[in-house]
């Protein structure tokens, strides 16, 4: 990696001529050759004589002016020649820029620089445009099936030698990894970035689309395995599940380190898609099935400990009833029965005394 770094090439943004002037020129040039080819042989036909006639009917021309003939075949050639030169030399020069895109140009094989302007430009007609992503495309896939794996996908080739600075989305597959814990789990992130140096992103990476969705796999697997799926038992501050926002940022920052140096800013990161793998789903809903009980059953007995505090006293108080340690422990425990009770209590009528 160092020695890449010391081969980065620097961006050259271009300030190219515009080009209408050059394309009159270009009209110009070609009309000229035109005018001039269509002269040359109307004074090539006069300078030629009808004297007579083939066996087969042709006419025998005899040139009666050989200067004039000479310079309209001089003249023919110079349009031929000019209108050809005109095509080859000033017509690739012309490059259409659309908004927010760029274009990179290369001087035989040498970086030449970069057009971000959006217009109508002329340059070097040597000079070609270069883009590295546009040699192949790139397959992204979402949606699972019953057995995990994606059932769509959708795939895109780039076409065009220029370079597109809007901001783009990776919707990155979903993949199968390892939290904290040690639990398998699937994720999936959209990512989305945008080219901010040209230079950076067609000659450091051989292929910058293929890189950051590489780079954005292994930056998933390095922040899963940094925290548990959800809050651990040792008390952990940050999971996955609970802390969204928290690991999108830890996310987007680790990211952006991988790829700045291929010239692309990290403009957001958050993870889109998060469940335990099917092979451990039903185990771990019922873990968690089993501290939301644990969890209701602390609430209930905190609630019913205050109701009965509070019926004891209250009974105190108006001194509705003197009732003894051992009536008392008797009340206690039929009101909690009742009240922590899963099912609805059955009522017994006491028709004798308390004693």
């Amino acid at each position: 990696m160092e020695n890449g770094l010391n081969r980065n090439v620097e961006e050259k943004v271009l300030s190219p001529r515009k080009g209408g002037r050059m394309l009159a020129v270009t009209i110009l040039a070609i009309v000229a050759a035109i005018a001039l080819l269509a002269v040359s042989i109307v004074f090539m036909t006069k300078a030629s004589e009808r004297v007579g006639t083939t066996a087969d009917g042709d006419g025998i021309y005899e040139c009666i002016n050989p200067l004039m003939a000479t310079l309209s075949r001089v003249g023919i050639g110079v349009a031929i020649v000019g209108a050809f030169a005109t095509c080859v030399l000033l017509l690739p020069g012309f490059k259409i820029v659309a908004p927010n895109e760029a274009l990179v140009l290369l001087f035989f094989g040498k970086y030449y620089g970069t057009i971000a302007n959006d217009g109508f430009f002329w340059v070097n007609p040597f000079c070609t445009a270069y883009n590295p992503a546009a040699r192949g495309g790139l397959t992204m896939k979402s949606g699972s099936g019953k057995d995990g794996k994606s059932d769509d996908a959708v795939s895109f080739e780039i076409g065009t030698k220029k370079l597109s600075l809007k901001a783009m989305t990776l919707n990155n597959d979903k993949q199968k990894v390892n939290d904290e814990e040690g639990n398998p789990i699937e994720i999936g992130v959209v990512v989305i970035w945008r080219i901010v140096n040209t230079a950076k992103a067609v000659f450091n990476v051989d292929n910058y689309m293929s890189f950051i969705s590489t780079q954005a796999d292994s930056a998933i697997r390095n922040v899963a395995r940094a925290y548990p799926y959800d809050v651990s038992e040792a008390g952990d501050e940050k999971s996955l599940r609970g802390s969204s926002q928290e690991i999108a940022d830890v996310l987007k920052d680790d990211l952006q380190k991988r790829v700045e140096f291929a010239g692309i800013e990290i403009l957001e990161a958050r993870i889109t898609h998060l469940a335990y793998a099917p092979e451990i789903a039903a185990a771990m809903l019922q873990r968690q099935q089993a501290k939301a009980i644990i969890v209701a059953r602390q609430k209930i007995v905190e609630g019913a400990v205050g109701m009965v505090e509070m019926a004891l006293n209250k009974l105190s108080e108006k001194s509705i009833v003197e009732l003894d340690a051992e009536h008392k422990a008797q009340m206690v425990s039929n009101l909690l029965v009742v009240l922590c009770g899963n099912k609805d209590a059955q009522p017994i009528v006491n028709s004798g005394s308390i004693g």
